[in-house]
């Protein structure tokens, strides 16, 4: 028999294979952060800029300084010039001001998932996004990464492989049989003031086989065991964001058991259009299943974004009317446009909120921000509706 023209590839080759992809990423974490492989945030903001995230004027907050209840920000060494306030001291003036958007107790947290069966639509992207928005805002937000691919917990700082340990620091342990009751033993404080998060490493995929195998003895338990576990940290948090896994698998399921809200991530491509139109089909079928085994469960929104939209495209154009056509109502007003902006923030592990100094002068970037604050703001909205301590504040702004 001839020999075949391609030799096989041994589990000792995709394992080098496999080790030279990983020293790739060490590279580049090497380049991207600090050198003791911390991730900071260095954004910093003047006082004018201050002014309207607090919603107080300059002089008020001049005032406050020089009276003491406020600490004057850092001063350059060398030219004695003011640095600018860090996001902790705005979130520090909203709080003596008493301009934090939190809700109010009556409020239930709003838990948002990002969800769609198909990868590469976006859905990482908008989690990081999205969170960091509304950090900017002033609200608490937690991260949750369902996902075992772990691209939210990598644009975070986080190396999956190296500084998450799959047996105390994920949903692993919390889905294991006689695993914590709660998910407090998960959560980490991240580089982004207001944001905390629940990360993701491959150990998370042995999950869904430890979902699947409990799911014929323990089947409501299974189900909502995400949602229970999200019911008890709840009340630290304004909005806590999932970012479950591209696939039907048994943590999706718990996802879609657990939400609160599903936001549908779509580009406006036929392939993209229609795993979407699956996924609802899918989803519509799947919940009608699991109502049988755990009972009814109803979500306060539902909505389509289209992402990697590209205005030059007339494919993308036609089909983003017909979304409109189809969805109506169904469908976010913003749109995130496809922008090099966002590929190149996520080469260098970061997001557009994170770009400082002359990258953020651009035009590219100046659009591309506009995109993401109108997606956030649209999202802030929504959220706000599912609470009703904000009827007579969204009333008085015209939202409702």
């Amino acid at each position: 028999m001839d020999s075949p023209i391609l030799p096989s590839v041994s589990l000792d080759e995709l394992n080098l294979l496999s080790n030279r992809a990983t020293s790739v990423i060490d590279r580049l974490r090497d380049q991207v952060f600090a050198p003791d492989t911390q991730k900071q945030l260095d954004l910093r903001f003047n006082v004018r800029t201050a002014a309207q995230m607090v919603g107080r004027s300059e002089t008020l907050i001049r005032e406050a300084e020089k009276e003491g209840r406020l600490p004057e920000p850092e001063k350059d060494e060398r030219t004695g010039r003011r640095k600018g306030y860090a996001l902790h001291e705005i979130n520090n003036m909203r709080e003596i001001f008493g301009t934090l958007p939190h809700r109010s107790a009556e409020d239930d947290a709003l838990v948002l998932a990002v969800q769609n069966f198909k990868g590469g639509v976006g859905k990482s992207t908008l989690v990081t996004h999205l969170s960091q928005y509304l950090a900017l805002q002033g609200y608490r937000v937690c991260v949750i990464d369902c996902d075992s691919q772990a691209s939210t917990t990598s644009i975070f700082g986080l190396n999956p492989d190296i500084d998450i340990d799959e047996d105390e620091e994920t949903l692993y342990p919390f889905f294991r049989h006689g695993g914590p009751q709660d998910l407090r033993y998960a959560l980490r404080a991240t580089y982004w003031p207001g944001i905390a998060m629940v990360a993701a490493n491959l150990g998370l995929y042995d999950a869904e086989y430890e979902l699947a195998g409990r799911m014929a003895r323990e089947s409501g338990f299974v189900l909502d065991r995400l949602r229970d576990g999200i019911n008890s940290i709840r009340d630290h948090f304004d909005v806590i964001l999932l970012d479950p896994p591209p696939a039907l698998g048994m943590i999706s399921l718990s996802v879609l058991r657990a939400a609160d809200a599903i936001l549908v991530p779509t580009p406006p491509n036929n392939v993209d259009f229609g795993s979407t139109v699956h996924f609802l089909k899918m989803m519509n079928s799947t919940l009608a299943e699991l109502e049988k085994i755990g009972g009814a469960h109803q979500y306060k929104f539902i909505k389509i974004l289209a992402t990697k939209m590209n205005d030059s495209k007339s494919a993308h154009v036609a089909i983003k009317r017909m979304m409109d056509a189809v969805f109506a109502g169904d469908m976010l007003q913003s749109v995130l446009k496809d922008s090099a902006e966002i590929d190149n923030a996520t080469a260098n592990l970061m997001t557009v909120y994170e770009l400082t100094g002359g990258a953020t002068r651009s035009e590219t970037h100046k659009r591309c921000r506009a995109y993401l604050d109108s997606i956030g703001r649209e999202v802030e909205v929504l959220m706000r509706k599912t609470w009703p301590s904000q009827r007579d504040a969204l009333s008085q702004e015209g939202l409702l």
